[in-house]
């Protein structure tokens, strides 16, 4: 006879209880297991057969991934932590100081490297799951030392950090960039693969008593090794000397520095400045990419080569937007995110040298093009040979992929809204960001419906149109009718009817559509429908900000719909 819950959903999940008796760690361990090797719980359809007939709340794992667990060499480091934890406790209690010094001489320490290649056993996997790692890692790099945040993670983390922002500088990377209340969202297209991730503002926080930070270091402990790794590999791809060297040293700035702090301090602050080349590997002539041409077999090829061709011409205006031009930064404005983003533009930036280390040249300096300044200047101390505007003119150039006018952006000057380059473009279109933005030529359909449907019910509005009108003209007939007694006979030549074939097509299409809808099964169309909802919506908000702008530019002339 078959035994009940012996085979089927009832053996293919194990709860959280049993999983950490299986692995005889601690609940502890075990949540620091999982994080590590990316096994998260997994809901099964039915919670009462994987639960072998109970209806209690329990948390379930595969079976598999606790079967994979199971041989994973972290554990016994996890044990020997425990037992040096101990042996220590002993030592202290027992007071012997030198029992004491040598564990902590020999504490065990477990290593991530083959959890790395494990999970990302492909370069292009690593950068594809790049985004969580640096918005963490970036976090870390700003918090202050505490407890709960040790400082061996602090410098790490800010030491990877500035690592990758400088291959973005060398790579021209950068392609987006949006300043919000919670950061700064970057947006950089790393061997073709599109990376977003967010910098907290360099401002005073503190650290919220309901956040578990426990849990955050964990995935910390993880992101700094992987970040490690994906930073020697685009380093080494790009021909860069990792870890990082300065190319071309400034002997007098040098010389000024070493009176402050020593050489390896002087080191570490230049290349955190962001603001000189990297040292190549070995030394070789760059070349300017050039894009392959393929001859297109259709039109739809053609097209997509052409689209193709007009994104490459446009990223590499970008790339050198700013080449051959100085900025100078004064000392209120945030440095090191436009100090990351001129660069990675080609452009040169400096400072006060009073402020921060790295500065290239003076504010005398006679090559400066632009002065970036946020508090307003006497002008009796401006200088005539170069432009002063606002930090968001640096900013709003690189999402608009060109250099903006800069007179909206003069001190003192209302600046104009700061609009995201990630929303999507059938959004709201805001009127300033056919200035600010690249123009979107495609135009917005109406949700719900084809561009068959739209032109039938243009179609049908113009003759709605059309109805409207002939009353007055039946009422001018009805005029001339009565004034003759008898009607008119006339026998008129046949004309042959006129078939539009773009509009039968059209036509057509829709009945298709709407016959297809109806064939579909009942969770595809109900899924449907729900996209479709969620569309309309959309449409709804923005027809409804449309005209709330349109009011607004009337100078509030428009009367509300009851």
């Amino acid at each position: 006879m078959k035994k009940k819950f012996a085979s089927g959903i009832a053996t293919q999940y194990i709860s959280r209880s049993q999983a950490v008796k299986r692995l005889q760690i601690s609940l502890k361990d075990f949540r620091r297991l999982c994080i590590l090797k990316g096994v998260y719980p997994n809901e099964p359809k039915n919670k009462k057969r994987a639960n072998k007939g109970s209806t209690a709340v329990k948390t379930f794992y595969f079976m598999k991934d606790i079967q994979f667990l199971a041989h994973e060499p972290i554990i016994q480091k996890f044990r020997d932590f425990k037992v040096f934890v101990k042996k220590l406790k002993k030592a202290v209690v027992y007071k012997n100081p030198l029992t004491a010094q040598r564990l902590r001489r020999n504490k065990p320490v477990y290593k991530l490297d083959h959890i790395v290649k494990e999970r990302y056993p492909a370069f292009v996997d690593a950068i594809r799951d790049l985004d969580d790692c640096l918005s963490m890692c970036f976090l870390f790099a700003t918090l202050p030392k505490s407890r709960s945040t040790p400082e061996r993670i602090i410098r790490m983390c800010r030491r990877l950090t500035v690592e990758f922002m400088h291959y973005v500088i060398a790579a021209k990377a950068l392609r987006k960039v949006f300043v919000s209340i919670k950061g700064i969202y970057y947006q950089a297209d790393i061997q073709g693969q599109t990376v977003t991730w967010i910098v907290p503002h360099a401002v005073p926080s503190h650290q919220p008593a309901d956040v578990d930070f426990k849990i955050m270091l964990t995935f910390t402990d993880f992101y700094v090794t992987m970040l490690g790794f994906v930073n020697f590999n685009l380093y080494t791809q790009l021909n860069l000397s990792y870890p990082p060297k300065i190319a071309a040293e400034d002997d007098v700035n040098r010389a000024d520095d070493r009176e402050l702090v020593t050489a390896e301090e002087n080191f570490r602050e230049r290349i955190s400045a962001m603001n000189q080349s990297l040292m190549t590997a070995v030394g070789t002539v760059e070349e300017e990419p050039q894009m392959d041409q393929f001859p297109a077999a259709t039109e739809t090829e053609a097209s997509a080569v052409e689209q193709a061709r007009q994104e490459f011409e446009k990223v590499k205006k970008l790339a050198a937007l700013f080449a051959g031009k100085k900025f100078y930064l004064n000392r209120e404005v945030p440095r090191e995110p436009l100090v990351f983003i001129i660069r990675a533009c080609g452009g040169e930036c400096s400072w006060d040298r009073n402020t921060a280390f790295g500065a290239t040249f003076d504010e005398n300096d006679s090559a400066v093009s632009y002065q970036i300044v946020d508090r307003p200047i006497e002008k009796k101390n401006q200088l005539i040979n170069r432009y002063y505007l606002q930090p968001q003119w640096v900013f709003d150039s690189i999402n608009a992929r060109e250099v903006l006018p800069i007179e909206p952006y003069l001190p003192g000057q209302k600046l104009p809204p700061h609009l995201s380059p990630f929303v999507d473009a059938t959004g709201y279109q805001p009127s300033r960001e056919t200035v600010i933005l690249p123009p979107i030529t495609e135009r917005v359909p109406d949700i719900g419906m084809d561009e068959g449907e739209e032109n039938v019910s243009d179609s049908d509005e113009d003759d709605a149109s059309s109805d409207e009108e002939s009353p007055v003209s039946n009422k001018s007939k009805d005029g001339k009718k009565e004034e003759s007694s008898k009607p008119e006979m006339v026998v008129k030549r046949g004309a042959p009817k006129r078939v539009d074939q773009k509009h039968s097509e059209m036509v057509q299409n829709a009945e298709e559509k709407r016959m297809a809808i109806l064939a579909m099964p009942k969770k595809r169309r109900h899924l449907y429908e729900q996209i479709m909802h969620s569309k309309k919506q959309q449409q709804k908000e923005v027809r409804k900000l449309t005209e709330k702008r349109k009011v607004i530019e009337g100078g509030g002339s428009g009367k509300k719909k009851v």
